[in-house]
């Protein structure tokens, strides 16, 4: 594969994990993916890079100094090494599923992965469209968690059913049957966490026919929760 490195594009067939942990978290879980490892003059001292460095030495994965060439796709002056690596394709499992109807928003995407990883949920259904996952900024905002998980993107709600009919669904808007302080009644497993798109959630005319729809109770001060702390509260409530 010839890699010209420039600012990040969605029609890349490689993608970046800027810093040190995330590019950690590349080596340990996609190795086989990993096209090179760059890294800042001024970071060789730097224990993590020096890690890095020594992990990339065992599994034979080219290290280059490469300090023109992170400043010219890093917005951020502490990157002290970036990965480049191949964008892979990969299924989910039947299981518990985190589903996303059009999510948007990058730094969201990250943090929700990271969560949906740390309550034990590692396949993640996208709906189209949505975000791209291997964006650098979901890369770094995941810490690297994007290497944990199963991501699969489908083109509707009904594609994705039709992969996982066994699956229970629950969807989360604001006029629900259930709060989720009835979570632990109605819970039945496999599920489907779905929500929807930042701005406008999920379209009640079509999704409050299935599944049970679930509303996370809020005081009145706030419109509405951010979606990635959403995530995390129903996550928490459904690992219980």
């Amino acid at each position: 594969m010839t890699v010209q490195i420039k600012p990040y594009k969605k029609n890349f067939e490689y993608g970046y994990s800027f810093g040190v942990f995330p590019t950690m978290e590349l080596l340990e879980n996609r190795p086989e993916d990993v096209i090179k490892i760059m890294v800042m003059e001024k970071g060789l001292e730097n224990e993590g890079v020096q890690k890095i460095i020594e992990k990339c030495r065992r599994e034979g994965i080219a290290v280059e100094i490469a300090d023109k060439a992170i400043n010219r796709i890093s917005k951020k002056e502490n990157n002290y090494t970036v990965g480049v690596f191949r964008k892979y394709t990969e299924h989910i499992v039947p299981g518990n599923h985190l589903v996303l109807v059009n999510p948007s928003d990058m730094g969201n995407m990250g943090t929700i992965i990271r969560t949906a990883l740390g309550f034990k949920v590692q396949d993640l259904a996208i709906i189209r469209p949505g975000v791209d996952i291997f964006d650098p900024k979901v890369v770094r905002s995941s810490m690297g968690a994007i290497f944990k998980i199963r991501c699969e993107y489908f083109d509707s709600f009904e594609d994705y059913q039709d992969a996982f009919p066994e699956n229970n669904i629950y969807t989360f808007m604001l006029n629900a049957d259930y709060t989720l302080a009835d979570a632990k009644e109605i819970k039945s497993e496999p599920y489907s966490l779905v929500f929807g798109n930042e701005g406008s959630g999920l379209d009640e005319s079509y999704f409050s026919g299935l599944g049970k729809s679930i509303k996370i109770e809020q005081s009145s001060l706030i419109d509405s929760l951010n979606l990635s702390i959403a995530v995390g509260i129903a996550l928490y409530e459904f690992n219980r």
